[in-house]
């Protein structure tokens, strides 16, 4: 018995592979099998394509999910202890974020202050009371009057050097306060900002 045409379908033909390099591998890509629809002839399309579920990316034996570590997080006390000699991000940048660092040291004979650029350890300006052209004017050279003066000096000597932003790191345990005050007030007055 004859069929009728609009009820005999027609398989799709075989696909032909393009590929020369084993018959195993084609390199024609079956979305719809009764389109043809070829790859290109590049190496990457002869690669099969492997599933991997999502469960097997997570399996890591130390890996924690949703936890992300990045470089400028403080780091715990177990850590810094695991690792003292590793600086911390304040250490890494605090050279480049406050270049310019004031240096004051009072003797029981004289009072010296320097501003020093900490990345090339340059001196930028110095003023001390045993100079030759305090040490004959000044009265005396720690009291207070010394104090103001040489205050004055490290602010106009490190505006000649273009330097309007000075650092001030006070020592363990010591207050600013008395004739450290006064050398720092006096830095302030004469247009240079702390930061």
């Amino acid at each position: 018995m004859a069929m009728p045409w609009a009820t005999v379908v027609s398989s799709p033909p075989a696909p032909v592979p393009l590929c020369r390099a084993s018959p195993s591998v084609s390199c024609m890509r079956n979305r719809n099998p009764l389109s043809k629809q070829y790859a290109s002839l590049s190496w990457s399309s002869s690669i099969a394509l492997v599933p991997i579920a999502s469960q097997q990316l997570c399996r890591g034996p130390k890996q924690k999910v949703g936890v992300v570590q990045a470089a400028w997080t403080r780091r715990s006390k177990s850590e810094a202890a695991k690792r003292p000699n590793r600086k911390s991000w304040k250490q890494r940048t605090d050279m480049y974020m406050r270049p310019f660092l004031l240096n004051v040291f009072f003797s029981k004979r004289y009072i010296h202050a320097k501003v020093m650029h900490r990345g090339t350890s340059k001196v930028v300006s110095v003023a001390s009371s045993n100079s030759k052209d305090l040490r004959n004017t000044l009265p005396s050279l720690v009291d207070d009057d010394a104090c103001r003066t040489i205050g004055q000096l490290i602010a106009e000597r490190s505006k000649d050097a273009d330097v309007f932003a000075l650092a001030y790191e006070p020592k363990k345990n010591e207050r600013i306060e008395g004739k450290l005050a006064i050398v720092l007030d006096t830095i302030k007055d004469n247009g240079i900002i702390f930061v």
